[in-house]
């Protein structure tokens, strides 16, 4: 019998089990796919294919965000179910997005297990780097979901909370020993922080769009940061900036150019391209209006969010006013790039770790702030503090899937959107669910606390 790659994972089971007799679709031979140089650097591609799907950082990982942590600041307006669920903070097992965003993620996780495991085809002059964007690609993945389905590392004992499951080899058919459990918290990152580092030391500084070595460095940012480890927050930023701005990456002279961009902005460290043939990106379709190709104005701006601008603030800029209500122009226009990752926020993060540390690692915490101050327009500070420099990081970043995570990692608190009750940020209620079509097709899987009633 011939062995497939199957690009889904045994957790995307029909519960019918005559279903299991039949081969997917997606299935290709693995002799063919895995054979040679130029068919396992196909499959690669297919991996990033997997992670700028729709429901990962196409752009509803961001909404997600932005739902869970709205904080009275936007508000969900749209006819779609699933995200009000989020915004309400009362999500069903059932919900369809949370369960399209987990199978698509370890779609990408089974594809990069696949191109890791058939390296030794691959021509000796490529074999680093085409391993160090499969091992990117898996760690980021697992960081997205450990984010969103579990509780935050800054949370109780990351060594007995549960995660996600580790699947670190493909997934090629069914059998008992496709049901993984979940892995903790801490082993979850235990084994992102491997995938990256050794994605960052194998990954050139020029890799067209795809990764590169300070694309990993700058995921590696955002997962010390999760950890509260802010000496190797400070360096894995500083690494980003150094070899990033060595090789051509930029501040844009005017905030607004980084967004609604058809290749990527000289700030862009990783961005998935949209165009027409390749046309996902949810925060458009979710945040534009009609006249631009999107949607209804799903989702609006409320006065409590442009109420932390401080006057004068260039980015108040990206601000207008349609169909009744206030939107944000980030994600206006169609056909044009998800930003996943800027430079101003390995500034931001070098910045914040330093004055954590009390250290000027790379450049002063206040050089660092100031440098995002002073291209939006606003005058200098003489002196950068934890609390302003994290207030320059919600405006920095604001509507890019930042601040709920933030949150989490500062231990804060999320607001309801309804009545006076406050999500404090170990809270279940800012967790997925287990899809449960998962829990019902893998009986090794436990379902978070918040939805076991």
């Amino acid at each position: 019998m011939k062995k497939y790659i199957i690009i889904g994972l045994v957790a995307l089971f029909s519960g019918c089990a005559d279903q299991l007799d039949l081969t997917p679709q997606q299935s290709v031979d693995q002799d063919l796919a895995l054979s040679t140089d130029a068919n396992v650097k196909r499959v690669l591609q297919g991996a990033y294919s997997e992670i700028r799907d729709g429901y990962l950082y196409g752009g509803s990982l961001f909404l997600y965000a932005e739902m869970l942590g709205a904080n009275r600041e936007v508000r969900w307006e749209g006819t779609y179910n699933q995200p009000r669920e989020m915004f309400n903070k009362n999500i069903f097992v059932n919900n369809s997005f949370v369960e399209q965003s987990w199978a698509a993620a370890y779609r990408a996780i089974n594809v990069a297990n696949n191109v890791l495991e058939s390296l030794e085809v691959v021509n000796d002059e490529d074999r680093e780097r085409v391993e160090g964007e499969a091992l990117f690609i898996r760690g980021s993945m697992f960081f997205e979901l450990v984010k969103l389905f579990a509780l935050p590392y800054s949370a109780g004992n990351s060594e007995s909370n549960l995660g996600v499951p580790l699947v670190l080899s493909p997934t090629r058919q069914v059998d008992e020993g496709s049901y993984v459990a979940r892995n903790t918290v801490g082993e979850v990152y235990g084994q992102i922080i491997s995938d990256l580092t050794k994605a960052e030391a194998q990954l050139p500084a020029v890799n067209g769009f795809l990764a590169r070595n300070y694309v990993a460095a700058a995921q590696l940012s955002r997962v010390y940061l999760q950890m509260q480890d802010y000496e190797k927050a400070r360096d894995a930023a500083d690494r980003a900036i150094m070899a990033a701005t060595s090789n051509g990456k930029t501040l844009t002279l005017n905030y607004m150019d980084a967004f609604n961009t058809e290749a990527d902005s000289p700030e862009d460290l990783f961005a998935i391209q949209v165009n027409p043939q390749d046309s996902d990106n949810d925060m458009f379709l979710y945040y534009s209006l009609p006249e631009f190709g999107a949607r209804g104005g799903d989702v609006s701006i409320l006065g409590a969010h442009l109420d932390y601008y401080e006057a004068g603030d260039a980015r108040l800029a990206q601000f207008y006013f349609g169909a009744g209500e206030q939107r944000t122009a980030k994600w206006r226009d169609q056909f044009r790039n998800v930003k996943v990752i800027r430079l101003a926020e390995m500034y931001l993060t070098r910045a914040e770790s330093n004055a954590r540390m009390g250290t000027s690692v790379g450049g002063t915490p206040l050089d660092d702030l100031n440098k995002i101050r002073t291209r939006v327009g606003l005058p200098t500070l003489n002196a950068a503090t934890v609390e302003n420099i994290l207030a320059e990081r919600k405006v920095e970043l604001a509507h890019e899937g930042q601040f709920l995570h933030d949150v989490k990692r500062t231990q804060g608190a999320i607001q309801d959107n309804s009545s006076n009750v406050v999500y404090s940020f170990n809270d279940g209620k800012l967790v997925f669910p287990i899809p449960q079509r998962e829990m019902d097709a893998n009986p090794s899987l436990v379902q978070n606390a918040a939805y076991t009633n």
